[in-house]
């Protein structure tokens, strides 16, 4: 059969895997030896609270366009609650504190994230106390200061959900 050459964008990964199946097409399997030799990433991320109660939320490309929580990479050498204040500060310009750690998560080749990785999430809570000065850096589309049951109603991704129902469940525990 003659190679056809076919000029296609698409934004997820996802978008290319339905095209591939709905036209009995198959790609190349994943390399065994070189899937072996990577490592999960850590990574931190942190519900942030202000003074009313409600938390930030923001949207992004690389979540599919889905609503999340700041967050990144920890460089090496660096202490996971600095990691936690440095990406804070890049993607929202906010300088928190009242740091508490809430939960560990697995995030092992989600579809909703924009390719495929392993991801250790660390995830947090802190509080902003100030004026709501958020600016978004490239990685962010919009935000917007939601309660966590409002928060829970919009377009998230799966890990942003499990920490709000964990932080929901404390809150609840807390209240009685």
């Amino acid at each position: 059969m003659p190679a056809i050459l076919v000029n296609l964008r698409v934004e997820h990964p996802d978008e290319l895997r339905q095209i591939f199946t709905l036209n009995h097409l198959r790609t190349k399997p994943a390399d065994k030896k070189v899937e072996a030799k990577r490592l999960p990433i850590a990574t931190v991320g942190a519900l942030i609270f202000n003074s009313s109660g409600e938390v930030l939320m923001i949207r992004t490309h690389k979540w599919s366009n889905l609503w999340g929580i700041p967050g990144g990479k920890i460089k090496w050498g660096e202490a996971s609650e600095d990691a936690l204040r440095r990406e804070i500060k890049e993607e929202t310009n906010l300088d928190v504190n009242g740091v508490q750690f809430e939960l560990v998560q697995d995030c092992i080749r989600s579809r909703e994230f924009y390719r495929q990785e392993h991801f250790v999430l660390l995830n947090y809570t802190c509080r902003y106390a100030g004026e709501q000065n958020v600016i978004l850096n490239d990685e962010g589309r919009e935000f917007r200061w939601a309660t966590v049951s409002a928060a829970l109603k919009m377009p998230i991704n799966q890990p942003t959900r499990t920490l709000l129902l964990s932080v929901q469940k404390t809150m609840r525990r807390a209240k009685s």
